[in-house]
């Protein structure tokens, strides 16, 4: 059974992992017969947002605590990955990535990736692993590898940002799944787009289904 590492950013979308796309994707995974394990960065959120209000709160969290709650418990920290244990390695999206996976939230293309996620990426290449990346996620292949298709959605400042790291970037429609072959790399617009849960579970699917052709190609 193919089994996929997937990497969590903390839970609710402006702070944290977009729950929509994490548990769309690991149904997605067990729908079409593999499994997975979720990771997550043992570190501090950027900052804590109420989600009713969409102010910032005093409060401290911790980026893998807040991804237990997506996990059920059944989570580890993203330095215990080893990918040599994995078919393949996908990131849900949501505003988590752009600020606690890295700093593309306030730096724009100028931004750093954690260091624990890029080790991950640069594993997962190295091996020959397919990588999938949702909504925003797309931002740290562009600034790993450069030269990549892929996309974010149809923000033009977002595009502005991928193609300033050397990406190309396509437009897409809800649900589908660009393809860089080269670099086994796939990846879908999500909450990008101005997307229905609908929308965000057939988005799920193809691309994990993309995915799963590949390592059986």
């Amino acid at each position: 059974m193919k089994k996929f590492a997937i990497v969590l950013a903390g839970c609710g979308v402006y702070d944290g992992a977009e729950i929509h796309e994490a548990v769309m994707a690991m149904y997605a995974v067990m729908k079409n017969g593999a499994e997975y394990q979720l990771f997550a960065p043992d570190i501090a959120q950027h900052h804590v947002v109420n989600h009713v209000t969409g102010a910032e709160m005093p409060e401290s969290r911790n980026v893998l605590v807040e991804s237990a709650r997506i996990a059920r418990g059944k989570i580890e920290p993203i330095t215990d990955l080893d990918l040599r244990d994995f078919d393949a390695l996908l990131f849900p999206g949501g505003f988590g990535v752009a600020k606690n996976l890295c700093s593309y939230a306030f730096k724009g293309a100028d931004f750093e990736v954690l260091p624990q996620v890029s080790k991950v990426i640069r594993d997962a290449l190295s091996l020959r692993k397919p990588i999938g990346a949702m909504c925003i996620s797309p931002v740290l292949l562009a600034k790993i590898i450069g030269d990549i298709t892929i996309t974010v959605g149809p923000n033009e400042g977002d595009a502005f940002n991928v193609k300033a790291m050397g990406a190309n970037h396509l437009v897409t429609k809800p649900g589908d799944v660009i393809i860089d072959e080269k670099h086994r790399i796939f990846t879908t617009p999500c909450y990008q787009l101005n997307s229905t849960i609908v929308q965000i579970a057939e988005g799920a699917d193809n691309i994990v289904k993309e995915m799963l052709k590949d390592q059986n190609s």
